[in-house]
């Protein structure tokens, strides 16, 4: 409403829609249940492919036409993606397809089930949360408990430290770099993919963090939506890690609706397939996050064709003798394999991610132009290396010495006013908004 008034209406018309959709549903029997939910599920996609996708297919169709010399009479439509509008979408069909199921019940009090869906601490990103989970949340009583205040308040200052002096500073290099990647070669652009994976986690991770924190200085509990995702050994546990909440949805609402894993390996490769790249869709209206999408689909088909072989190799080479070794290098390279494809979704347009990807391999040019450069990264540094060390012992030692999670509280306390005071000297505070809320 801050930017388009009217926009309000979206909701408007999907909370009511989705509302009794959900009574009908359960009350309806055979094939009206089935036209109740469709109805409900073209609701939301059809406001979803409006505002999000309308302009991206009208514009290859148009390229489409142009090829055969013929002019496209569809104009564009001169409309605002309304902020988060795929995740309370998503939200608002996971009520539907459960109540469907016979797994929740219909919500009768319309003001609990638009809470459900505008539930402002993650309505703009997250976690997409299941109805299962949170609709029970708002009908109990949230009583003061201030250690449960102070639990809330200290996530979304680790959240705030994330987004302000890790990711915005690392953002200042990275949009230098990937503004122009045919100006930069090697060093620059392996290093700005670097840092930009590091600023999408501590972006989204952050905001995440301060969404579940402030939901539970209300009295609410949130889904867990990262797990030190770059502490993976593949990609398939990485996406176990990553934006739990999403890929959690495609997989009970779309991966197994299609047969999951219960098919025949063509069948199965397909499914995943077709889910990354609807994933890859989700995230934006450009060919560069349906690349994205499809190369870690890619990723997990490969690592399912040749598990055996690489299995195989790794005895032979003795790997198993040095598994803290072998640990580390799954790691690394599944990092890389990830940075890869991040190139593809910070890249402008897929010509710009190829020229990144070409450049990488030209090893000339000043890694820092300036020294406002430097100085900007090596603060994101700092605060880098200290969430290295905070996520590891988390990982590995969570019963160790950690300054977050200390038994002593005088440790602790010191510990977050720290970050509160490295957020106020280092934290860029015009970095603008959230990554994830363009999606």
């Amino acid at each position: 409403m801050a930017f388009v008034p009217v926009y309000i209406l979206i909701l408007g018309f999907t909370i009511v829609i989705d509302y009794f959709a959900g009574i009908f549903l359960e009350s309806a029997e055979g094939r009206k249940r089935k036209l109740y939910l469709i109805i409900s599920l073209c609701a939301n996609i059809g406001v979803l492919s409006i505002f999000k996708y309308f302009n991206f297919l009208n514009d290859n169709f148009t390229a489409l036409l142009d090829s055969f010399s013929q002019n496209n009479p569809i104009p564009n439509l001169s409309i605002l993606l309304p902020i988060g509008l795929s995740f309370h979408t998503f939200q608002a069909m996971s009520y539907t397809i459960e109540v469907y199921r016979g797994k929740q019940k219909a919500e009768r009090h319309f003001g609990i089930y638009a809470l459900y869906v505008m539930f402002f601490p993650q309505l703009v990103a997250g976690p997409i949360e299941r109805p299962m989970n949170l609709l029970p949340q708002f009908y109990k009583e949230h009583d003061f408990d201030s250690n449960r205040i102070i639990a809330g308040l200290k996530l979304m200052v680790w959240g705030f430290f994330k987004k302000l002096v890790i990711a915005d500073r690392l953002a200042i290099y990275v949009n230098t770099v990937y503004d122009n990647p045919a100006g930069h070669t090697g060093l620059t652009l392996i290093l700005a993919t670097t840092f930009f994976a590091f600023q999408i986690y501590c972006d989204f991770s952050g905001y995440t963090d301060i969404a579940i924190g402030a939901a539970k200085v209300l009295g609410f509990d949130l889904m867990k939506n990262f797990n030190h995702p770059y502490l993976s050994r593949t990609v398939a546990e990485f996406w176990k890690r990553w934006h739990i909440s999403l890929s959690t949805w495609f997989k009970d609402y779309l991966y197994i609706p299609l047969g999951g894993n219960r098919v025949s390996t063509i069948r199965l490769f397909l499914n995943l397939l077709i889910v990354f790249l609807i994933s890859g869709l989700w995230h934006g209206a450009n060919w560069t996050y349906v690349i994205w999408g499809g190369l870690n689909g890619i990723y997990l088909i490969f690592a399912m064709l040749t598990g055996k072989i690489r299995s195989n190799i790794s005895v032979k080479l003795g790997f198993h003798k040095i598994p803290h070794i072998y640990h580390a290098f799954q790691i690394l390279s599944t990092f890389v394999l990830i940075c890869i494809s991040w190139v593809f979704f910070r890249a402008k347009n897929v010509s710009d991610a190829f020229v990144a990807l070409k450049n990488m391999s030209h090893f000339d040019g000043p890694i820092f132009y300036d020294r406002a450069d430097f100085s900007s990264v090596a603060f994101a540094l700092m605060g880098l290396f200290f969430l290295i060390m905070v996520e590891a012992k988390r990982e590995y030692y969570p019963l160790r010495f950690n300054l977050l999670s200390h038994q002593n509280r005088w440790i602790q306390n010191i510990s977050y006013a720290l970050l509160i005071l490295g957020i106020v000297l280092f934290g860029v505070f015009d970095g603008g908004q959230f990554i994830y809320f363009q999606f």
